[in-house]
């Protein structure tokens, strides 16, 4: 019964969130820099989520394959492969280091 009450407190949560910001005025939105922020902020809690998914095991600093995958990623960017190039070039790597014992 208890998940049931979470699932419905966090629906109930969304909609007032959604709400909350169909209410905001139009002129706040407009300023420089909450257009600044808006344009920014998305990318930076999607790197904090990567680094912290990739780097963390049991609230503990880890570096395993996870990372060398992610730095074939960050690579094959830097050379502006495509998008699944990109992905296929992060599964390669980590599964060739944790297939050599990493």
């Amino acid at each position: 019964m208890n998940i049931w009450i979470a699932i419905g407190a966090t629906a109930v949560g969304c909609y007032l969130v959604k709400l909350l910001g169909l209410l905001v005025p139009a002129g706040a939105l407009e300023r420089p820099l909450v257009q600044r922020l808006s344009a920014l902020l998305p990318v930076a809690l999607l790197a904090a989520l990567t680094a912290q998914q990739t780097f963390s095991a049991n609230g503990a600093l880890m570096l395993d394959a996870r990372g060398a995958g992610l730095a074939a990623a960050a690579l094959a960017l830097v050379l502006r492969a495509p998008f699944l190039v990109v992905v296929a070039a992060a599964v390669a790597v980590t599964a060739g280091v944790r297939a050599l014992g990493g």
